[in-house]
């Protein structure tokens, strides 16, 4: 438990290893259940069962709000459902700083398909809006978006490498404008732009709580 915030969890202590690891065998288990059409039957009664076994072993599920006081943003990116180590919704993508720029590389797998073989455009939107976010982030105007505007150029394809790279354009008061854009190999798949604001110390404390970061 945290000395800085007693009763919540460090954010080391949530996304360790073992989590960290749960998190992945689940990825597989769903890329296998959404890519594996000659399953049968009495497989996927079995995995269902075995399934709701181990989710009752986890313990209490949450039934609204965080259920925790994030402190800073790495008490919550482990959770993302992009980025997140500890999240089994995540794709599972790994990001860096380069001078002053985002650098996130990964892959969709069969979860995220909209059009055959392709990455769903919603979930390209998301993507966008946590590189964004993050972008924002670690050049210290981390804000809300505002709007999100997105460009499709190409279709971006499943089970390949494809890169994100954001970055801040201006700042401007509380308001952020930060664009990225995704490619696949040299191909720029899309381009985004997004508004963001950063809420005042009165709204964040609304939204998060008083401790929040």
């Amino acid at each position: 438990m945290s000395e800085a915030a007693p009763g919540t969890p460090d954010s080391p202590a949530f996304a360790g290893a073992e989590r960290t690891r749960v998190a992945a065998s689940m990825r597989e288990l769903i890329d296998a259940l959404m890519s594996n059409s000659e399953t049968t039957p009495d497989a996927l009664s079995a995995a269902a069962d075995v399934i709701d076994r181990l989710s009752a072993s986890l313990g209490t599920r949450r039934e609204g709000g965080a259920g925790y006081v994030p402190r800073s943003h790495d008490d919550y990116l482990p959770r993302s459902p992009v980025v997140g180590s500890a999240s089994p919704l995540a794709p599972r993508i790994d990001w860096e700083v380069v001078d002053g720029r985002v650098r996130a590389q990964g892959r969709f797998g069969a979860a995220y398909e909209g059009p055959p073989g392709y990455v769903h455009g919603g979930m390209v939107a998301l993507a966008f809006d946590e590189v964004l976010g993050i972008v924002n982030i670690v050049n210290g105007n981390p804000g809300m978006t505002a709007t999100l505007s997105v460009r499709f150029r190409r279709p971006t394809p499943l089970f390949v490498d494809v890169v994100f790279e954001a970055w801040v354009e201006k700042v401007q008061g509380r308001r952020i404008v930060s664009r990225a854009e995704l490619r696949h190999g040299e191909t720029v798949c899309a381009e985004a732009e997004g508004l963001f604001i950063q809420p005042s110390p009165e709204l964040a404390e609304q939204y998060f709580g008083r401790q929040a970061g």
